[in-house]
């Protein structure tokens, strides 16, 4: 279980560097923590589907396909099961990512397909991500976008098709940076529709819709 979100989590001994050991080993495209390729490999294929199907197939956001074209997603897989663990994880990924050009990595994927399959304990665990990405310094440099499995937004029914724009096939955790986000919006004037026309798309689709469009062939 996550710990109550009221109180000031314990966060790692390195969490007080900004860049981690690891940053260059990070600035690859794929990785994981426990190095099984096969594991690792299923969990980014299903997580690359729905990214091409769904999110950029869809165009719920405008600006994936450049960066999933250009080949700049680091792809992360955590074998975490534990919070302390997955907090390192963060911290390696978030300390990498602020080291790597965004020319090579310009976003990461940090999936948890071990931990965090209730969405309570997902959204309990963001107030920790937050914090860690304080006691980086990277606040403003960097952003943690939320996904998972049952996501719900505020106000809205568990099944309420609104809910599907987040939904993904595991747990993730998308780390972005500051300066490549102010430029897409920048670049995309509509910025602010992009719900509302999410909203029109997933209702047009309905439940049933969703599954069959996501079990289809990938956008390229």
């Amino acid at each position: 279980m996550i710990p109550d979100p009221t109180v000031p989590p314990e966060l790692p001994e390195s969490a007080n560097a900004r860049v981690g050991d690891g940053a260059g080993q990070a600035c690859k495209i794929g990785g994981s923590a426990d190095g099984n390729a096969q594991a690792e490999a299923d969990v980014i294929a299903a997580t690359r589907h729905w990214l091409t199907r769904a999110v950029i197939g869809l165009n719920l956001c405008p600006f994936a396909k450049a960066v999933h074209i250009k080949g700049q997603i680091r792809y992360f897989v955590s074998a975490a099961t534990e919070a302390p663990a997955l907090l390192d994880d963060l911290e390696r990924e978030l300390s990498a990512l602020a080291q790597c050009d965004a020319q090579q990595t310009d976003t990461t994927l940090v999936i948890v397909p071990h931990m965090l399959a209730s969405f309570d304990d997902y959204n309990d665990f963001i107030y920790f991500s937050e914090r860690l990405l304080k006691s980086l310094r990277l606040s403003g440099v960097l952003q943690i976008a939320s996904f998972h499995p049952h996501y719900q937004f505020a106000d809205t029914a568990p099944d309420a098709i609104e809910n599907y724009t987040n939904r993904s096939p595991y747990p993730i955790f998308h780390l972005l940076r500051e300066a490549s986000v102010a430029r897409a919006v920048e670049a995309f004037p509509e910025a602010d529709e992009i719900y509302e026309r999410n909203l029109q798309t997933l209702r047009k689709l309905g439940h049933q819709g969703w599954l069959e469009w996501l079990a289809g062939a990938p956008s390229p």
